[in-house]
């Protein structure tokens, strides 16, 4: 049965689709695409039906990332507590409006991206909405190194 991870932001077309394809290109790397499965998603409703956000895509394009074109923001659903065994969130912010889509994590899904990593200055910490603070590069390489650590979890 594959495992499945869902990524989560605000609007889900920044830091959430950056870390389903940053994941998505780790996982066929490890030849694991038959094992796990990824999607991202938004806690808001903002920006559904939109496209990643121009300076998402760039980070994507810059590392070689592909994949992504015809993604579309989403919004989370209740049912997705139950169809991910990963809920991923970029930051506290996000953990506030999941729960009041999903409810308690009663089954503790829901972790941060960089609970993943094994740099104990990064660990725990939230991943900043690029949106604001228009560093897309650091956003990007918190976003692969957490990625990087939850394939070595999965693996």
């Amino acid at each position: 049965m594959k495992k499945k991870i869902l990524f989560i932001c605000h609007g889900n077309i920044c830091r959430s689709p950056m870390a389903e394809f940053v994941m998505k290109d780790l996982v066929k790397k490890e030849n694991l695409e038959n094992e796990i499965y990824i999607e991202s998603a938004a806690t808001s409703a903002e920006e559904i039906g939109n496209g990643i956000y121009p300076n998402a895509r760039e980070q994507l394009t810059k590392h070689n990332i592909g994949g992504f074109k015809d993604k579309r923001a989403r919004q989370v659903k209740r049912s997705d507590y139950n169809d991910f065994e990963y809920l991923i969130i970029m930051d506290e912010e996000n953990r506030y409006g999941l729960k009041r889509i999903v409810g308690e994590d009663r089954n503790n899904k829901i972790y941060k991206i960089l609970d993943f990593v094994d740099d104990e200055k990064l660990k725990g910490k939230d991943v900043d909405d690029p949106w604001y603070t228009r560093d897309f590069d650091l956003c990007f390489n918190e976003i692969e190194k957490g990625c990087e650590g939850l394939i070595k979890l999965l693996m």
